[in-house]
């Protein structure tokens, strides 16, 4: 599946990506940050994912497209390894709430509190 249109909205800290399925997500810069593809997040293997806290204001400072199949995501903490393929991205639309509430409860399960987003 392939996005039909991306924008970068960094005033809001959202990324919005419509596919050709006519699929619309609205995807948080925290939510993509901490749920980055890299192994700097996800781990070597299963059950080895980093937590991320402190992500709450970080955002995106550019976008790169990766051939026909995926973009890097440079988000402004110096992060910047990950390749987010399309089909990565629209598992993470289409997983939002229940990704989301899980970040959620391993911040709380290791003791962590999310402050609130920076307003603007």
């Amino acid at each position: 599946m392939k996005p039909t249109d991306i924008k970068l909205h960094q005033r809001s800290r959202v990324l919005e990506i419509t596919f050709e399925d006519e699929s619309h997500f609205t995807l948080p810069v925290e939510y993509l940050r901490v749920y980055s593809p890299s192994a700097e997040v996800q781990g070597h293997g299963p059950g080895q994912e980093v937590l991320q806290i402190g992500k709450e204001d970080v955002n995106i400072e550019r976008n790169e497209p990766i051939g026909h199949y995926a973009v890097r995501l440079a988000f402004d903490d110096n992060h910047d390894s990950g390749l987010y393929s399309w089909e990565y991205l629209y598992e993470l639309g289409a997983t939002y709430d229940d990704r989301w509430q899980d970040y959620l409860a391993r911040l709380e399960a290791g003791g962590h509190k999310r402050k609130p987003a920076a307003e603007f």
